[in-house]
């Protein structure tokens, strides 16, 4: 398993305070499975990060990808191995 970082730019406020319930139940989610090493947000407010537990990029994508944030457009996601 690897660390994957998930930063998370804030894109758009109006669409991240709509989207963010739907974000946290599928961040609480992927919890629940092992996937979510880590999950917070920036103390300025520019965005937040996720750190996945996963076996490739690939996966890691997929699971970053389907983020309710990304698939609205309310973030721009940027997605890193992180070697821990």
């Amino acid at each position: 398993m690897a660390h994957f970082a998930a930063i998370l730019h804030m894109h758009d406020v109006e669409k991240s305070q709509t989207f963010r319930p739907n974000h946290l139940s599928y961040l609480e989610e992927l919890g629940k499975q092992g996937k979510i090493f880590a999950k917070g947000p920036f103390g300025d407010g520019s965005g937040g990060m996720v750190v996945y537990i996963a076996d490739t990029l690939e996966e890691a994508q997929q699971l970053a990808q389907q983020d309710p944030y990304v698939v609205e457009g309310a973030r721009k996601l940027d997605l890193r191995e992180w070697k821990i």
